[in-house]
C-alpha cells in the first residue's frame, strides 16, 4: 500500500510518497515558485537530492512532472504509478463542517473553498491540488485531513468568544485552532515513548515553526488551544501578529485609511517577531542577531519566548496540572536557545531543562533533568505519516 501526500500551498506543493506497510518514506520533495517561469523543484529519493529547474505554471503541471519523477530511471521508486493506492490531502480549516478527515468528492472541495474564508492562504490552494489529481489520476481515491479536526473535542466555554452569540450561531465565529496534524502526532508519539496509555496524560505540545501554536491535550484530546478563528491568532510568530488588542486594528485603518484585506495583510506578512526586529522573516536571522546584541532582535526574542511560556502556564491551569511540554516543528526541534529561554520562564512551575540533554537538533529525546518535576521532549513532528494513516484509514 503506498500513499501520496501531497501539501498545496498558493505557489508550492511539498510531497511524500509513502510505503504504508514499511511507513518507509519513498520520495519526497517540494515544487516552488509555481505560476512562474523560475519554478523548480527539490526532489530526494534513493539517497539522492536533485534540484530540477522546471516551468509549472499552474498545480497540474506540478503534479504531473512530480509524478514523473517517482518513475524516473535515475531513482525510480516505483515501476508504474498504478503502484500509488491513495492521496491524502493536508488542508488547513475544515470549520464546522468537518468534524473529521473526508473522502474527497465535487461537494467535499466545494465545501472546502467555503471555509476558505477562514484560512485564505491555505484552503484555497488546497482545493487546486485536490481539482488538479482529479485530471492527472483520474479516479484515485482521495481523501482531506484537516488541522482543525483534532480541535474538535474542545469544550465549548474553551472555544467560543465573548462577542455578541449570534456571530457564531450565523457566521461560525469561534476557535477552530490548527496544527492538530501535528499536535495530534506528537502527543501519541509521546505516549508510545513513554509506554503508558495516553489517557491519564496531562501534555502539552508546543508546534513552534513558521506558523505556531500551543495545544493542551488531556486524555489524548485536545482541551485548549493558541491558535484562534484562523492561523492567526494565539502566540507571536515569524510574520504573523498573534493575538492583540481589537483596536489595534480599527485605529491602525482609521490612521492608515485602509480596508479589511489590507489590515489582513498586515497582520499575516508584515508582522510578529520580524516587524519587532525589522530583520527579515528567518527566525535563525533574527535569534543570530539578538545573540549579536541587536536589541530589537532580542526584544523580539524575548517576546515570542514569554508568549509560549504564558500559554504553557495558562494550559496548566486548564489542565490543573501539566506532566510533559513537547516541543516540535522547525523551531521547536531546532532552535537550542529558544527551548532555553522558553523552560527558564518555567521554572516557578517546577520545571527543569537539562542544558547538556537539549543541546541537540531534530531527535526524539528527553531533554529535561530527571529532578524536573514536568517532563521535557523533543521530538520532531511527522504530520505526513498521520495524513498518510487518515488516508488508509478512510479508504479502507
Amino acid at each position: 500500500m503506498k500513499i501520496l501526500v501531497l501539501n498545496c500551498g498558493s505557489s508550492s506543493l511539498k510531497y511524500q510518497l509513502i510505503n504504508m506497510e514499511t511507513e518507509e518514506v519513498l520520495a519526497s520533495g517540494k515544487y516552488e515558485r509555481i505560476g512562474e517561469e523560475e519554478a523548480f523543484m527539490t526532489h530526494k529519493a534513493c539517497g539522492k537530492k536533485v534540484e530540477i529547474k522546471k516551468p509549472a505554471y499552474d498545480h497540474k503541471e506540478a503534479i504531473e512532472f512530480t509524478l514523473q519523477q517517482f518513475t524516473n530511471p535515475e531513482y525510480k521508486v516505483i515501476d508504474s504509478l498504478d503502484e500509488i493506492n491513495a492521496i491524502g490531502h493536508r488542508v488547513v480549516h475544515g470549520g464546522e463542517i468537518f468534524k473529521d478527515s473526508a473522502l474527497i468528492d465535487d461537494k467535499v472541495i466545494e465545501e472546502i473553498r467555503e471555509c476558505g474564508k477562514f484560512a485564505p492562504l491555505h484552503n484555497p490552494a488546497a482545493a487546486l491540488g485536490m481539482e488538479a489529481c482529479k485530471k492527472v489520476m483520474p479516479g484515485k481515491p482521495m481523501v482531506a485531513v484537516f488541522d482543525t479536526t483534532f480541535h474538535q473535542t474542545m469544550p465549548k466555554d474553551k472555544y467560543i468568544y465573548p462577542i455578541p452569540y449570534k456571530y457564531y450561531k450565523e457566521f461560525g465565529i469561534r476557535k477552530y485552532g490548527a496544527h492538530g496534524t501535528s499536535h495530534m502526532y506528537v502527543s501519541r508519539k509521546l505516549a508510545e515513548l513513554e509506554n503508558k496509555p495516553i489517557e491519564g496524560l496531562k501534555i502539552v505540545t508546543c508546534h513552534l515553526g513558521q506558523g505556531a501554536s500551543i495545544c493542551a491535550i488531556e486524555d489524548g484530546k485536545s482541551l485548549d488551544t493558541s491558535m484562534g478563528l484562523t492561523p492567526l491568532g494565539g502566540i507571536s510568530m515569524v510574520t504573523r501578529s498573534g493575538d492583540l488588542d481589537p483596536s489595534v486594528l480599527t485605529y491602525i485603518m482609521k490612521k492608515e485609511n485602509i480596508g479589511p484585506q489590507e489590515m489582513e495583510d498586515i497582520l499575516n506578512k508584515k508582522s510578529g517577531i520580524s516587524a519587532i526586529s525589522g530583520l527579515a522573516p528567518d527566525f535563525r536571522v533574527i535569534e543570530e542577531e539578538s545573540n549579536k546584541g541587536n536589541e530589537m532582535a532580542k526584544i523580539a526574542i524575548e517576546e515570542f519566548n514569554y508568549s509560549v511560556a504564558s500559554y504553557i502556564a495558562k494550559y496548566a491551569v486548564a489542565m490543573k496540572g501539566i506532566d510533559y511540554i513537547v516541543f516540535t516543528g522547525g523551531i521547536g526541534e531546532n532552535q537550542i536557545n529558544i527551548r532555553k529561554g522558553i523552560c527558564e520562564k518555567l521554572k516557578f512551575m517546577g520545571v527543569e531543562l537539562d542544558e547538556e540533554e537539549n543541546n541537540v537538533r531534530g531527535v526524539e529525546k528527553v531533554i529535561s533533568k530527571p529532578e524536573s518535576k514536568v517532563k521535557i521532549y523533543l521530538i520532531p513532528t511527522n504530520e505526513e505519516l498521520m495524513i498518510a494513516n487518515e488516508t488508509l484509514r478512510l479508504i479502507k
